[in-house]
């Protein structure tokens, strides 16, 4: 690596702290970036959680004051792994004193705090990012490849669905992500991945018609007590896209035997395009035509698909996860040193969670709402049923 160092506060030691950790290490290994990530300092609720993860990852330094870690002047970028509500004071404090920020999804909570961040990213004029790691798979890089190159012809429709069962059990126990103000539900947790993924695939939504539902509306804390859950366990939304295309959208942590179900299907006048999360290393692809032996075809990553190569020189052998962030971590360090970057800024996550408060808003009116008009910075709009 020949770039200058490029010094990172890392914020949360949790599973989204220890995977940016070990990908900024590996990125730096992997590829030739213009900047070297290195984390130089951790913060956490407390110094001994700080102090002792610091020690496990190999950061030198750590905190118990998320503030204090943010005023150092020899950090470049601020790393925010913490819970979701905690997102936008870290974040605006932290474009506020001149450090760049790579936040984990969802933006924030509120739609409100999405737009005071993204609003202070854009009066710092600082590079931001948010870590929507999925969308960095070389098989979806290619599925939109594809798409754009008219393989599977005019978009038609778009089925997606982002499925998880960590809370399916009545006995899994009332934690934060329960917590109205801390998650948002599943909307908001893990429907912000597959929302992405839309309209990452095929573009802007320009309307929604959404229902939330809470499965369990009890739940048994760590101490024992009940807890009332009004949070949503699983979302279900018909959309439309700007560009004419229809879908349906739906999100669940309550959907038994799916680990990471992050799964969809476009459809177009030639072909279709399917993909699982559970099975990333593969993409599936139908091109209409006669025959008895025609279908779908899995095609297999390798190295001829994007950034894949720089982990294995043969197809079909896979990547993880963590490899899927190391990637991530490569299109923010290249948006942090000034490049072209294919990471996703605030303002792009903004977009996200305008479909997102869309979709909460059609449910409590029970009316398609339109957002048209929030692409242009104002509100979303009813429309009448």
């Amino acid at each position: 690596m020949t770039g200058a160092p490029l010094n990172i506060a890392l914020i949360g030691s949790g599973f989204m702290g220890r995977a940016h950790t070990l990908a900024f290490a590996a990125a730096d290994r992997t590829f030739d970036l213009p900047r070297s990530p290195r984390v130089t300092i951790l913060a956490d609720r407390d110094l001994g959680t700080a102090t002792a993860a610091a020690a496990s990852l190999g950061i030198a330094c750590a905190s118990g004051d998320w503030r204090e870690t943010i005023a150092d002047a020899s950090i470049d970028m601020v790393a925010i792994a913490t819970p979701n509500l905690l997102h936008a004071p870290i974040a605006i404090a932290a474009l506020e004193a001149g450090k760049a920020v790579y936040c984990e999804k969802p933006l924030a909570t509120t739609i409100a705090e999405s737009e005071a961040m993204t609003a202070a990213a854009a009066a710092s004029g600082l590079p931001t990012a948010v870590g929507f790691t999925y969308l960095y798979n070389p098989m979806i890089v290619l599925a939109r490849e594809l798409i754009a190159g008219g393989e599977i012809g005019e978009v038609t429709a778009f089925r997606g669905i982002h499925a998880e069962d960590f809370m399916a059990s009545a006995d899994a126990p009332f934690n934060w992500r329960c917590e109205p103000d801390q998650a948002g539900g599943a909307l908001a947790d893990i429907g912000s991945h597959i929302i992405a993924m839309a309209r990452h695939l095929v573009g802007d939504i320009a309307a929604v018609s959404g229902r939330l539902h809470t499965a369990y509306p009890m739940r048994r804390d760590a101490r024992g007590a009940d807890r009332a859950v009004t949070v949503d366990d699983q979302m279900d939304a018909v959309v439309e896209f700007a560009n004419g295309a229809t879908g349906t959208l739906a999100a669940s942590w309550i959907a038994s035997g799916h680990k990471m179900g992050l799964a969809f299907e476009v459809s177009g006048t030639r072909g279709s395009i399917a993909f699982t999360q559970e099975r990333f290393s593969e993409l599936r692809l139908y091109r209409s035509g006669p025959g008895r032996t025609n279908g779908f075809t899995t095609i297999c990553a390798g190295p001829e698909h994007g950034d894949y190569g720089a982990f294995c020189p043969a197809p079909g052998h896979q990547i993880g996860y963590n490899d899927l962030k190391t990637i991530e971590v490569k299109a923010v360090v290249e948006a942090a040193a000034g490049l072209p970057s294919a990471a996703m800024s605030f303002a792009d996550a903004l977009a996200v969670e305008r479909v997102t408060d869309a979709i909460r808003r059609s449910h409590r009116e029970g009316c398609w709402i339109g957002l048209q008009a929030a692409w242009a910075g104002a509100s979303a709009a009813s429309i009448s049923s």
